[in-house]
């Protein structure tokens, strides 16, 4: 038990992003709720900070790394943050003179804060706040330093959705603990050093993590294409369709794919750069067919990297073939490009849309995986208003429904970067340093 007041408390949020243009990673690490450290598992991290979910598998590179220590990609990537009404990560990090010991807890659980992506992050963490403060003539160093941390972490959505969890658990932890060691320069490499696609839910709206060229890899940062505002419109909906432990872990998938796959070095150097200058353009000119199709032809380029891994490596199931044909006939059915899907490393769609499109297309994926006894928790997040499904509509999706395919569909939007929270309620950790017992 603490004797005396913490030195400094400190919770903040992180968002979930989503790739467009994915990048190639061989080797990030994710530390699980269970605890283990696989090849591409959800993470979550201390501190009470928020991550949002970054979306950028949905058009570039998934993250393929040209150096595992720092983390650094062969190729540049794009993400749409979620908001994080829907999805995040909140993280408390705590500071006191009378901790023996960093300590972590994920989702109420104890972790072992010897795991090397955590240790990098405290590492760079210290060593920032100590040039600050080297910086600052006669300034002595503050007595934080010296003390160490404890850092709780929580999702607010199910393990389950297949979410990059690991990219809003880094980013939350690196940006709570800047905040309780004063630190306030660029935060990339930080989070990168725990998950390379963390650097980008470090901010809300549209963001591109630059592969950069220096072999330090201080040019490998994130930055903002555009805010969460730019493009108010646009829908992201995740399509559940499994919870089931991936045969290949995506970190130990793209380390394969890096040494045995020739179509994933030529796509790193000769598709991404004028993808990632083309998807720019859709952003900012908010051109959403051409957004769409790009999206697709990342993702399904990014899979057939994974076919031409040897040995071959399959992330997509039955049920992702089958949303795959659903969306290209409904957008076949408008004459347009209405909808578009995107595949991490696991079988669940994300989904991009405009607010226009969502209840309609909500109705064809009700007709198609008809939900079982979850009819009505079987939509999450925002609101649909109910539509009906036309005839005509219905002919050309020409499916037979497969009830149960989709679990559920979380809807979302586009949403901003990591959030503090002021109010002491919200922390995680209590005065002790230990998680508060659960309500």
């Amino acid at each position: 038990m603490a004797s005396e007041k913490p030195l400094a408390a400190v919770t903040c949020t992180a968002p979930v992003n989503i790739a467009v243009i994915k990048q190639t990673v061989t080797a990030t690490p994710r530390l699980e709720c269970n605890g283990v450290i696989s090849a591409h598992c959800n993470l979550r991290f201390p501190g009470s900070t928020d991550s949002p979910a970054s979306a950028s598998r949905v058009a570039g590179t998934t993250g393929g790394k040209r150096d595992e220590e720092l983390v650094l990609p062969i190729n540049s990537s794009l993400s749409v943050t979620l908001h994080q009404d829907q999805l995040k990560t909140t993280t408390t990090a705590v500071i006191s003179k009378d901790f023996t010991e960093d300590r972590i807890w994920l989702n109420g659980r104890e972790e072992d804060v010897g795991q090397p992506r955590l240790q990098a992050c405290l590492r760079e963490i210290r060593c920032l706040a100590r040039k600050r403060r080297n910086s600052r003539d006669g300034d002595p160093l503050p007595s934080s330093l010296s003390c160490k941390v404890h850092v709780a972490s929580v999702n607010n959505f199910p393990t389950a959705a297949g979410l990059a969890s690991s990219a809003a658990g880094y980013a939350c932890l690196a940006y709570t603990l800047a905040r309780v060691y004063g630190v306030e320069s660029d935060l990339s490499e930080v989070a990168r050093r725990g998950s390379g696609s963390a650097c980008r839910s470090l901010y809300g709206g549209f963001v591109e993590w630059q592969m950069g060229e220096q072999a330090d890899g201080k040019d490998s940062i994130a930055r903002q294409v555009a805010p969460e505002s730019h493009w108010p419109e646009l829908r992201v909906l995740i399509l559940v369709v499994s919870a089931e432990k991936k045969l290949t872990g995506s970190t130990v998938g793209m380390r394969a794919s890096v040494e045995t796959s020739p179509l994933l070095r030529f796509r790193a150097e000769s598709v991404v750069p004028a993808r990632m200058a083309e998807m720019a353009r859709c952003i900012r000119e908010r051109d959403f067919p051409s957004f769409a199709q790009l999206t697709m032809k990342d993702s399904n380029q990014f899979h057939a990297t994974c076919l031409d891994t040897f040995p071959p490596i399959s992330y997509l199931n039955a049920i992702s073939w089958r949303i795959i044909h659903l969306v290209h006939r409904f957008n076949a059915h408008h004459g347009d490009t209405k909808v578009a899907y995107t595949f991490d490393a696991g079988p669940n769609a994300v989904i991009f849309t405009l607010d226009d499109t969502v209840a309609e297309f909500v109705a064809a994926v009700w007709h198609g995986f008809p939900p079982g006894s979850n009819g009505d928790t079987f939509l999450k997040g925002l609101q649909v208003r109910p539509a009906p499904l036309s005839a005509e509509l219905q002919a050309a999706l020409a499916m037979e429904p497969t009830p149960g395919g989709v679990k559920y569909i979380i809807v979302t939007q586009v949403g901003p970067g990591p959030q503090i929270l002021d109010d002491p309620c919200a922390h995680l950790l209590g005065p002790d340093g230990l998680p508060k017992p659960a309500a």
